[in-house]
Protein backbone atom coordinates (compact mmCIF):
# COMPACT_ATOMS: atom_id res chain seq x y z
CA UNK A 1 0.00 0.00 0.00
CA UNK A 2 1.29 3.46 -0.91
CA UNK A 3 2.34 5.41 2.20
CA UNK A 4 1.80 9.09 1.37
CA UNK A 5 2.99 10.23 4.80
CA UNK A 6 6.61 9.53 3.84
CA UNK A 7 6.45 11.42 0.55
CA UNK A 8 7.08 15.10 -0.13
CA UNK A 9 6.77 15.20 -3.90
CA UNK A 10 3.21 16.52 -4.01
CA UNK A 11 1.59 19.71 -2.73
CA UNK A 12 -0.80 19.65 0.22
CA UNK A 13 -3.23 22.33 -0.96
CA UNK A 14 -5.72 21.32 1.72
CA UNK A 15 -3.52 22.84 4.44
CA UNK A 16 -4.99 26.26 3.70
CA UNK A 17 -8.59 25.00 3.67
CA UNK A 18 -8.72 23.61 7.19
CA UNK A 19 -10.69 26.39 8.84
CA UNK A 20 -12.91 29.34 8.00
CA UNK A 21 -10.22 31.68 9.29
CA UNK A 22 -7.54 30.24 7.03
CA UNK A 23 -9.85 30.24 4.05
CA UNK A 24 -10.67 33.93 4.63
CA UNK A 25 -6.98 34.75 5.02
CA UNK A 26 -6.05 33.40 1.57
CA UNK A 27 -9.29 34.35 -0.19
CA UNK A 28 -8.50 35.82 -3.61
CA UNK A 29 -11.83 37.49 -4.38
CA UNK A 30 -13.64 39.54 -1.76
CA UNK A 31 -17.24 40.51 -2.28
CA UNK A 32 -18.50 43.70 -0.64
CA UNK A 33 -21.72 45.71 -0.46
CA UNK A 34 -19.65 48.54 -1.94
CA UNK A 35 -19.54 46.53 -5.20
CA UNK A 36 -23.30 46.63 -5.66
CA UNK A 37 -25.75 48.79 -7.58
CA UNK A 38 -29.42 48.15 -6.78
CA UNK A 39 -31.89 48.29 -9.72
CA UNK A 40 -35.25 49.83 -8.83
CA UNK A 41 -38.56 50.34 -10.65
CA UNK A 42 -40.36 53.63 -9.97
CA UNK A 43 -43.93 54.48 -10.91
CA UNK A 44 -46.52 57.20 -10.55
CA UNK A 45 -49.05 57.24 -7.73
CA UNK A 46 -49.05 57.24 -3.95
CA UNK A 47 -48.39 54.42 -1.52
CA UNK A 48 -47.42 52.01 -4.30
CA UNK A 49 -45.24 49.09 -3.31
CA UNK A 50 -46.26 46.26 -5.61
CA UNK A 51 -44.23 43.06 -5.50
CA UNK A 52 -43.18 41.73 -8.91
CA UNK A 53 -44.53 38.19 -9.15
CA UNK A 54 -41.66 36.81 -11.22
CA UNK A 55 -39.04 38.53 -9.05
CA UNK A 56 -39.85 37.79 -5.39
CA UNK A 57 -38.58 40.51 -3.09
CA UNK A 58 -38.52 43.17 -5.83
CA UNK A 59 -41.08 45.95 -6.11
CA UNK A 60 -42.51 48.71 -8.22
CA UNK A 61 -42.59 51.74 -5.93
CA UNK A 62 -44.06 55.22 -6.04
CA UNK A 63 -42.03 58.33 -5.26
CA UNK A 64 -43.28 58.60 -1.68
CA UNK A 65 -41.43 55.32 -0.99
CA UNK A 66 -38.07 56.72 -2.09
CA UNK A 67 -37.01 57.93 1.36
CA UNK A 68 -37.50 54.46 2.80
CA UNK A 69 -35.45 52.90 -0.01
CA UNK A 70 -32.63 55.43 0.32
CA UNK A 71 -32.41 54.88 4.08
CA UNK A 72 -32.30 51.09 3.67
CA UNK A 73 -29.58 51.26 1.01
CA UNK A 74 -27.50 53.55 3.22
CA UNK A 75 -27.91 51.25 6.23
CA UNK A 76 -26.70 48.28 4.15
CA UNK A 77 -23.70 50.12 2.71
CA UNK A 78 -24.96 49.93 -0.89
CA UNK A 79 -23.61 53.02 -2.66
CA UNK A 80 -25.76 53.29 -5.77
CA UNK A 81 -29.17 52.75 -7.34
CA UNK A 82 -30.11 52.24 -11.00
CA UNK A 83 -33.51 53.70 -11.85
CA UNK A 84 -36.09 52.39 -14.32
CA UNK A 85 -39.37 54.22 -14.87
CA UNK A 86 -42.94 53.16 -15.54
CA UNK A 87 -44.56 56.08 -17.36
CA UNK A 88 -48.08 57.43 -16.97
CA UNK A 89 -48.59 57.06 -20.72
CA UNK A 90 -46.77 55.71 -23.75
CA UNK A 91 -46.53 56.96 -27.31
CA UNK A 92 -44.60 56.23 -30.50
CA UNK A 93 -41.72 58.51 -29.50
CA UNK A 94 -41.50 57.58 -25.83
CA UNK A 95 -42.08 61.21 -24.85
CA UNK A 96 -42.03 60.71 -21.08
CA UNK A 97 -38.46 59.38 -21.36
CA UNK A 98 -37.17 62.91 -21.94
CA UNK A 99 -39.91 64.97 -20.22
CA UNK A 100 -38.77 67.32 -17.47
CA UNK A 101 -41.51 65.93 -15.22
CA UNK A 102 -41.06 62.31 -16.26
CA UNK A 103 -41.09 59.55 -13.69
CA UNK A 104 -37.32 58.95 -13.71
CA UNK A 105 -36.55 62.65 -13.61
CA UNK A 106 -38.81 63.05 -10.57
CA UNK A 107 -37.32 59.94 -8.97
CA UNK A 108 -33.80 61.34 -9.39
CA UNK A 109 -34.83 64.51 -7.56
CA UNK A 110 -36.53 62.48 -4.83
CA UNK A 111 -33.51 60.25 -4.24
CA UNK A 112 -31.04 63.13 -4.24
CA UNK A 113 -33.28 64.96 -1.78
CA UNK A 114 -33.50 61.90 0.47
CA UNK A 115 -29.76 61.13 0.39
CA UNK A 116 -27.42 63.39 -1.53
CA UNK A 117 -24.54 60.92 -1.12
CA UNK A 118 -26.35 58.05 -2.85
CA UNK A 119 -25.07 57.60 -6.40
CA UNK A 120 -28.13 57.83 -8.65
CA UNK A 121 -27.69 56.14 -12.02
CA UNK A 122 -30.41 56.36 -14.65
CA UNK A 123 -31.16 53.84 -17.35
CA UNK A 124 -31.35 55.75 -20.64
CA UNK A 125 -33.60 54.02 -23.13
CA UNK A 126 -36.98 54.39 -24.80
CA UNK A 127 -38.39 50.86 -24.51
CA UNK A 128 -40.34 51.47 -21.28
CA UNK A 129 -41.90 54.61 -22.76
CA UNK A 130 -42.78 53.67 -26.34
CA UNK A 131 -46.13 52.18 -27.27
CA UNK A 132 -44.36 49.61 -29.46
CA UNK A 133 -41.84 48.58 -26.79
CA UNK A 134 -38.71 49.04 -28.88
CA UNK A 135 -35.62 50.96 -27.78
CA UNK A 136 -35.85 53.58 -30.52
CA UNK A 137 -38.03 55.25 -33.11
CA UNK A 138 -39.78 53.05 -35.65
CA UNK A 139 -39.47 54.19 -39.27
CA UNK A 140 -40.90 51.99 -42.02
CA UNK A 141 -41.21 49.08 -39.62
CA UNK A 142 -37.59 49.22 -38.43
CA UNK A 143 -35.77 50.86 -35.53
CA UNK A 144 -34.10 53.91 -37.09
CA UNK A 145 -30.65 54.20 -35.52
CA UNK A 146 -29.83 57.86 -36.12
CA UNK A 147 -33.26 59.26 -35.33
CA UNK A 148 -33.28 57.18 -32.14
CA UNK A 149 -29.86 58.44 -31.05
CA UNK A 150 -31.16 62.01 -31.05
CA UNK A 151 -33.90 61.12 -28.57
CA UNK A 152 -31.55 58.96 -26.48
CA UNK A 153 -29.19 61.92 -26.10
CA UNK A 154 -32.12 64.16 -25.24
CA UNK A 155 -33.21 61.66 -22.57
CA UNK A 156 -29.74 61.55 -21.03
CA UNK A 157 -29.65 65.34 -20.90
CA UNK A 158 -33.01 65.47 -19.10
CA UNK A 159 -31.68 63.02 -16.50
CA UNK A 160 -28.54 65.09 -15.98
CA UNK A 161 -30.62 68.23 -15.56
CA UNK A 162 -32.70 66.44 -12.91
CA UNK A 163 -29.50 65.66 -10.97
CA UNK A 164 -28.49 62.16 -12.06
CA UNK A 165 -24.93 61.29 -11.04
CA UNK A 166 -24.42 58.86 -13.93
CA UNK A 167 -26.39 58.24 -17.14
CA UNK A 168 -26.46 54.70 -18.51
CA UNK A 169 -27.59 54.23 -22.14
CA UNK A 170 -28.93 50.71 -22.69
CA UNK A 171 -30.47 51.07 -26.15
CA UNK A 172 -27.54 49.64 -28.16
CA UNK A 173 -27.85 52.19 -30.96
CA UNK A 174 -24.60 52.83 -32.81
CA UNK A 175 -23.00 56.17 -31.95
CA UNK A 176 -25.19 56.95 -28.97
CA UNK A 177 -22.33 57.34 -26.49
CA UNK A 178 -20.66 59.99 -28.64
CA UNK A 179 -23.98 61.80 -29.09
CA UNK A 180 -24.68 61.76 -25.35
CA UNK A 181 -21.17 62.96 -24.50
CA UNK A 182 -21.41 65.82 -26.98
CA UNK A 183 -24.89 66.81 -25.79
CA UNK A 184 -23.93 66.75 -22.12
CA UNK A 185 -20.75 68.72 -22.74
CA UNK A 186 -22.54 71.33 -24.85
CA UNK A 187 -25.04 71.87 -22.04
CA UNK A 188 -22.41 72.19 -19.31
CA UNK A 189 -22.58 68.65 -17.88
CA UNK A 190 -18.95 67.86 -18.59
CA UNK A 191 -18.60 66.09 -15.24
CA UNK A 192 -21.55 63.70 -15.70
CA UNK A 193 -20.16 60.20 -16.35
CA UNK A 194 -21.58 57.74 -18.87
CA UNK A 195 -21.95 54.08 -17.96
CA UNK A 196 -22.55 52.40 -21.31
CA UNK A 197 -24.36 49.10 -21.72
CA UNK A 198 -21.61 48.26 -24.20
CA UNK A 199 -21.99 44.51 -24.63
CA UNK A 200 -25.70 43.99 -24.14
CA UNK A 201 -26.85 40.68 -25.54
CA UNK A 202 -30.25 39.76 -26.99
CA UNK A 203 -30.82 37.40 -24.10
CA UNK A 204 -33.63 35.13 -22.95
CA UNK A 205 -32.75 36.11 -19.36
CA UNK A 206 -34.61 39.44 -19.55
CA UNK A 207 -38.12 37.99 -19.29
CA UNK A 208 -38.97 38.96 -15.69
CA UNK A 209 -37.60 42.48 -16.21
CA UNK A 210 -39.81 43.07 -19.23
CA UNK A 211 -42.84 42.18 -17.11
CA UNK A 212 -41.64 44.43 -14.26
CA UNK A 213 -40.95 47.38 -16.57
CA UNK A 214 -43.80 46.64 -19.01
CA UNK A 215 -41.27 46.93 -21.83
CA UNK A 216 -41.71 43.85 -24.02
CA UNK A 217 -41.68 44.60 -27.78
CA UNK A 218 -45.15 44.61 -29.29
CA UNK A 219 -43.80 43.16 -32.53
CA UNK A 220 -40.59 41.42 -33.53
CA UNK A 221 -37.67 41.34 -31.12
CA UNK A 222 -34.45 43.23 -30.34
CA UNK A 223 -31.98 41.00 -32.11
CA UNK A 224 -31.48 43.65 -34.80
CA UNK A 225 -29.69 45.93 -32.32
CA UNK A 226 -28.73 43.90 -29.25
CA UNK A 227 -25.78 41.53 -29.58
CA UNK A 228 -25.94 37.93 -30.75
CA UNK A 229 -25.17 35.55 -27.82
CA UNK A 230 -22.56 33.44 -29.70
CA UNK A 231 -20.27 36.44 -30.25
CA UNK A 232 -17.47 37.42 -27.87
CA UNK A 233 -14.94 39.20 -30.11
CA UNK A 234 -17.71 41.51 -31.26
CA UNK A 235 -18.28 42.51 -27.62
CA UNK A 236 -14.71 43.78 -27.40
CA UNK A 237 -15.28 45.90 -30.51
CA UNK A 238 -18.44 47.37 -28.99
CA UNK A 239 -16.62 48.14 -25.73
CA UNK A 240 -13.64 49.67 -27.53
CA UNK A 241 -15.91 51.92 -29.59
CA UNK A 242 -17.85 53.08 -26.52
CA UNK A 243 -14.62 53.96 -24.71
CA UNK A 244 -13.41 55.92 -27.73
CA UNK A 245 -16.77 57.73 -27.86
CA UNK A 246 -16.47 58.79 -24.22
CA UNK A 247 -17.85 56.06 -21.97
CA UNK A 248 -16.42 56.28 -18.45
CA UNK A 249 -17.72 52.86 -17.37
CA UNK A 250 -18.58 49.94 -19.66
CA UNK A 251 -20.93 47.06 -18.98
CA UNK A 252 -21.54 43.46 -19.95
CA UNK A 253 -25.16 42.26 -19.72
CA UNK A 254 -26.22 39.60 -18.74
CA UNK A 255 -23.47 38.44 -16.38
CA UNK A 256 -23.74 34.75 -15.52
CA UNK A 257 -23.73 33.30 -19.05
CA UNK A 258 -21.15 35.87 -20.17
CA UNK A 259 -18.40 35.48 -17.55
CA UNK A 260 -15.98 34.79 -20.40
CA UNK A 261 -16.85 38.14 -21.96
CA UNK A 262 -16.38 39.91 -18.63
CA UNK A 263 -12.97 38.24 -18.26
CA UNK A 264 -11.92 39.17 -21.81
CA UNK A 265 -13.05 42.77 -21.24
CA UNK A 266 -11.12 42.95 -17.97
CA UNK A 267 -7.95 41.72 -19.67
CA UNK A 268 -8.33 44.10 -22.61
CA UNK A 269 -9.47 47.37 -21.05
CA UNK A 270 -8.52 49.38 -17.97
CA UNK A 271 -11.72 51.40 -17.51
CA UNK A 272 -14.20 50.48 -14.74
CA UNK A 273 -16.20 47.41 -15.74
CA UNK A 274 -19.79 46.75 -14.68
CA UNK A 275 -21.79 43.55 -15.06
CA UNK A 276 -25.56 43.22 -14.80
CA UNK A 277 -26.81 40.17 -12.90
CA UNK A 278 -30.16 40.31 -14.66
CA UNK A 279 -33.73 39.47 -13.73
CA UNK A 280 -33.80 35.94 -15.17
CA UNK A 281 -30.64 35.01 -13.29
CA UNK A 282 -32.19 36.33 -10.09
CA UNK A 283 -35.56 34.66 -10.72
CA UNK A 284 -34.00 31.23 -11.34
CA UNK A 285 -32.23 31.34 -7.98
CA UNK A 286 -35.41 32.43 -6.20
CA UNK A 287 -37.56 29.77 -7.87
CA UNK A 288 -35.13 26.94 -7.19
CA UNK A 289 -34.63 28.05 -3.58
CA UNK A 290 -38.38 28.29 -3.02
CA UNK A 291 -38.68 24.67 -4.13
CA UNK A 292 -35.88 23.55 -1.83
CA UNK A 293 -33.65 22.52 -4.74
CA UNK A 294 -30.75 24.81 -3.82
CA UNK A 295 -29.51 26.90 -0.91
CA UNK A 296 -30.55 30.33 -2.17
CA UNK A 297 -28.13 32.27 0.01
CA UNK A 298 -25.05 30.24 -0.88
CA UNK A 299 -26.00 30.13 -4.56
CA UNK A 300 -26.57 33.88 -4.85
CA UNK A 301 -23.29 34.70 -3.12
CA UNK A 302 -21.43 32.18 -5.28
CA UNK A 303 -22.86 33.75 -8.43
CA UNK A 304 -21.96 37.28 -7.31
CA UNK A 305 -18.47 36.15 -6.34
CA UNK A 306 -18.00 34.53 -9.76
CA UNK A 307 -18.96 37.80 -11.47
CA UNK A 308 -16.41 39.73 -9.44
CA UNK A 309 -13.79 36.99 -9.91
CA UNK A 310 -14.28 37.24 -13.69
CA UNK A 311 -13.26 40.90 -13.45
CA UNK A 312 -16.28 43.09 -12.76
CA UNK A 313 -15.67 46.16 -10.61
CA UNK A 314 -19.37 46.96 -10.30
CA UNK A 315 -22.19 44.42 -9.97
CA UNK A 316 -25.74 45.52 -10.74
CA UNK A 317 -27.93 42.99 -8.97
CA UNK A 318 -31.40 42.47 -7.52
CA UNK A 319 -29.66 40.46 -4.79
CA UNK A 320 -27.93 43.62 -3.55
CA UNK A 321 -29.91 44.16 -0.35
CA UNK A 322 -29.98 40.56 0.83
CA UNK A 323 -26.39 39.95 -0.24
CA UNK A 324 -25.22 43.02 1.68
CA UNK A 325 -27.04 41.76 4.77
CA UNK A 326 -25.57 38.26 4.39
CA UNK A 327 -22.05 39.61 3.98
CA UNK A 328 -22.48 41.67 7.13
CA UNK A 329 -23.66 38.59 9.03
CA UNK A 330 -20.63 36.69 7.75
CA UNK A 331 -18.31 39.48 8.86
CA UNK A 332 -17.21 40.23 5.31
Amino acid sequence: MLDLTTRSDFARHRRLRQSAGLRRLVQETRLSAADFVYPLFVTHGQGVRDEIASMPGQYQISLDQVGREAAELRSLGIPAVLLFGLPAMKDERGSEAFANGGIVQDAVRAFKSADSDLVVITDVCLCEYTSHGHCGLIVDGEVDNDASVELIARTALSHARAGADVVAPSDMMDGRVAAIRETLDDEGFTQTPIMAYSAKYASAFYGPFRVAADSAPQFGDRRGYQMDPPNAREALLEIEDDIEEGADIVMVKPALSYLDVIAKARQEFDVPLAAYNVSGEYAMVKAAAANGWIDGRRTALEILTSIKRAGADIIITYHAKEAAAWLREDGS
